[in-house]
């Protein structure tokens, strides 16, 4: 009986040294993170969805990165259609001016004290609504053939318009240096207004000042908002 209690403790012994063995290799598996030979991965299934769907995502070596389009119609600066806004009607480009002529306005040539050898060229708006006075006025004495020259660095920064009773004003210089050309008197003085297109839209004929001389030395302003515009050249 004392035999057989003794080795049934020996063998109760033995049996809790194996499992206070195996506790203890359970215990350090888990601690160092470790998992036993054979066992399963476990993950939960909303951390596993994420993970899957962060690899879906990312791009594969070698493939170019892609960006979320907004769905039509929806983007900045869309007008609901997906199309791009169209110009307002209120947008589109204002009709140009209509040109100063014959036949809505008046020119007159004067004399004036400074500078010398100089007339002033004075049109008139006498119509109802706006007119451009384009360029510069073409000038003829009396009957030649060319149009007088036109002096390139009187150009102004815009375009002179008047309101019906404004005037513009062009400088007529006469003559070159004394001595430099043979003098040639003149009667009349034909004044050709033009459009945006610089082409004839009429001519006028003016009485010239009494005793009136021109060379091929003078020239003619473009048209100028005021009077000392047209003068200083």
């Amino acid at each position: 009986m004392r035999t057989n209690r003794i080795r049934t403790i020996a063998v109760a012994a033995t049996a809790l040294a194996a499992a206070l063995s195996l506790t203890a290799c359970g215990g350090e598996d888990k601690a160092m993170g470790t998992k036993p030979a054979g066992a399963a991965d476990t993950a939960t299934p909303a951390a596993t969805g994420t993970d899957d769907k962060a690899r879906s995502d990312a791009p594969k070596a070698g493939e170019p990165e892609t960006q979320t389009v907004p769905a039509e119609g929806k983007h900045a600066g869309g007008n609901g259609n997906g199309k791009k806004p169209e110009t307002a009607p209120n947008e589109k480009a204002a009709p140009s001016i209509p040109a100063c002529t014959p036949k809505n306005s008046t020119v007159k040539v004067s004399s004036v004290s400074r500078p010398i050898n100089h007339l002033l060229l004075t049109v008139t708006n006498t119509g109802t609504t706006d007119c451009a006075a384009y360029y510069a006025p073409f000038l003829r004495f009396d009957d030649a053939q060319a149009v007088y020259p036109v002096l390139d660095d009187s150009k102004p920064q815009a375009v002179v318009t008047l309101s019906p009773g404004q005037e513009a004003y062009a400088g007529i210089s006469l003559l070159g240096e004394p001595g430099q050309n043979e003098p040639v008197k003149s009667d009349n003085l034909g004044v050709i207004m033009v459009d945006k297109n610089n082409e004839s839209k009429g001519e006028s004929t003016l009485k010239l000042p009494a005793e009136t001389y021109t060379d091929s030395l003078g020239f003619v302003t473009y048209w100028q908002s005021d009077v000392e515009n047209a003068l200083m050249f």
